[in-house]
């Protein structure tokens, strides 16, 4: 196992799981929101997207016996929608993608709003760039597949995460996505724990299959 900050990566070789697993808090102090900022006070520090799809996976593969062809991404509320964004920018770098109570849709949520407007500044057009509703729409790649659990109890369910965008923005990609709104949970890590085994096996059911010869 590797870890930096709020990151969790895990890896296996071969035919096993790779995955990297982001637990963060949307709009912390330090939420970077998984773009590269362009703005000047961010942009030299705040290059979260690039950290992650490029930076981070080569130094795991300088350092480890892991197969770079097979590779899920999972994330938590913030991490969620990075690991949706970073699936959907880069097609066929991860098979499986999975999150749990993502931030869907950033351009149309305060917290999204604020952040990118922070770290992109005011053009609402680079903003779709990090938002997996609006990628959704151009994805043209190899297959994904998607869970995302959502706690039906969650405080920022309607306001902030917007499950219900997601969804209408699959059905009209027609990208297969499996949206599980669980009775009784929040926005915890206790909702994190309770369901991370599902996760492993969506993730494990789609890397350990038989690769073509």
């Amino acid at each position: 196992m590797y870890s930096i900050r709020h990151q969790c990566v895990c890896f296996g070789r071969f035919d096993t799981l790779v995955l990297c697993l982001f637990i963060s808090l949307a709009a912390g102090i330090r939420a970077g929101f998984y773009v590269d900022a362009l703005e000047e006070k961010w942009k030299k520090n705040y290059n979260m997207y690039s950290y992650v799809t490029e930076e981070l996976p080569a130094l795991v593969s300088s350092n480890f016996p892991v197969n770079e062809d097979r590779a899920g991404i999972t994330g938590h509320s913030m991490g969620g929608h990075g690991a949706l964004i970073c699936a959907l920018k880069n097609p066929g770098l991860y098979q499986s993608v999975s999150a749990f109570s993502p931030i869907c849709n950033p351009c149309d949520c305060p917290w999204g709003e604020k952040c990118f407007g922070n770290y992109l500044g005011s053009d609402r057009e680079i903003w779709k760039q990090y938002d997996a509703c609006e990628l959704m729409k151009e994805y043209n790649g190899p297959p994904l597949a998607f869970l995302v659990d959502q706690g039906k109890s969650d405080n920022f369910l309607d306001r902030e995460l917007k499950p219900d965008h997601l969804v209408a923005a699959a059905q009209k990609a027609g990208l297969p996505l499996i949206m599980r709104l669980q009775e009784g949970y929040d926005h915890s890590y206790y909702f994190i724990a309770s369901f991370i085994g599902d996760h492993f096996e969506h993730h494990a059911k789609v890397l350990n299959q038989p690769t073509e010869c």
